[in-house]
């Protein structure tokens, strides 16, 4: 793990910021680690309630001096420090979390502790850790690793189109006058893959999988799995800090997003780029 920051102070005014989906799925959760949190830490305690993601972004705006904790999900996590990337105040900023919700294996496998009491207890007395980040062309940003191919789009998509609703009925109405075919697992991709600059894989070369993770020293970890007349070929593995995707329209799944469908895609490493509160030791 990289070299600590400088340590979070538990007398730091803090900004509870409570993600709405974590209060839907878990609400004695984030009651836990709300009294936590106030009961003790050694600055005032400032709790914020958004009802969506505007708001969410509002608030962590107009924090102050408060140091932002953030009770809720990968990606009220994700979206914590996609918002200070964007505002440059990432490298500045001390961020805190509490994992509440479905899904929290991103906060924790970045080494915050399962549980409402002992994650907001790091926050009140853990130290800050600079931890590396992955930033693509687009300004994006991944916390975790990445995978390609993606899981299917519908599991990343988004609010559903105006037109929808009458899309379903055609299709509902389609389903019961012809009976549809099986589904079938996808085939693999062809991509190229550069690892700074030197070619891993070609168009050539069908793929099976592409996953890139943040390593220690500001380098990324890469894997590829090509296949080979249908079989799997021997994984090719490099460290880079630059990492270029490309080829036909593919997708990519980045920490509990689904994102594309792209052309091209490089994503370089920021190595300390950002600081998250873990229990020290």
């Amino acid at each position: 793990m990289s070299a600590p920051a400088p340590a979070a102070k538990s007398s730091q005014p803090l900004l509870v910021v409570i993600d709405p989906a974590a209060r839907r799925t878990d609400g004695e959760s984030v009651r836990i680690a709300k009294d936590v949190l106030c009961a003790r830490s050694g600055g005032p305690v400032k709790i914020c309630l958004p009802d969506g993601p505007e708001e969410f972004a509002r608030a962590l705006r107009r924090r102050g001096t408060r140091r932002p904790v953030v009770v809720g999900d990968d990606r009220a996590l994700l979206r914590a420090v996609s918002l200070l990337h964007r505002e440059r105040e990432l490298a500045s900023s001390v961020l805190s979390v509490v994992p509440v919700g479905t899904r929290t294996c991103l906060a924790q496998g970045l080494g915050v502790p399962d549980g409402p009491v002992a994650a907001a207890s790091a926050v009140l007395d853990g130290e800050a850790r600079r931890l590396d980040l992955l930033v693509d062309d687009s300004d994006g940003v991944v916390l975790g690793d990445l995978r390609i191919p993606a899981l299917p789009a519908a599991e990343g998509a988004g609010r559903a189109p105006w037109w929808g609703p009458g899309l379903r009925t055609c299709q509902s109405l389609v389903r019961t006058l012809v009976r549809p075919a099986p589904a079938q697992s996808p085939g693999p991709s062809r991509l190229r893959v550069e690892a700074d600059g030197v070619t891993l894989v070609d168009l050539d070369q069908p793929v099976a999988d592409v996953s890139v993770s943040t390593a220690r020293g500001g380098f990324a970890r890469v894997e590829v799995r090509p296949t080979s007349v249908g079989a799997a070929a021997p994984a090719l593995h490099a460290r880079a800090r630059t990492v270029t995707v490309s080829g036909p329209d593919f997708r990519y799944r980045a920490d509990a997003l689904t994102a594309g469908p792209v052309r091209t895609r490089t994503w370089t490493v920021r190595a300390g780029a950002w600081a998250l509160t873990l229990p020290r030791g």
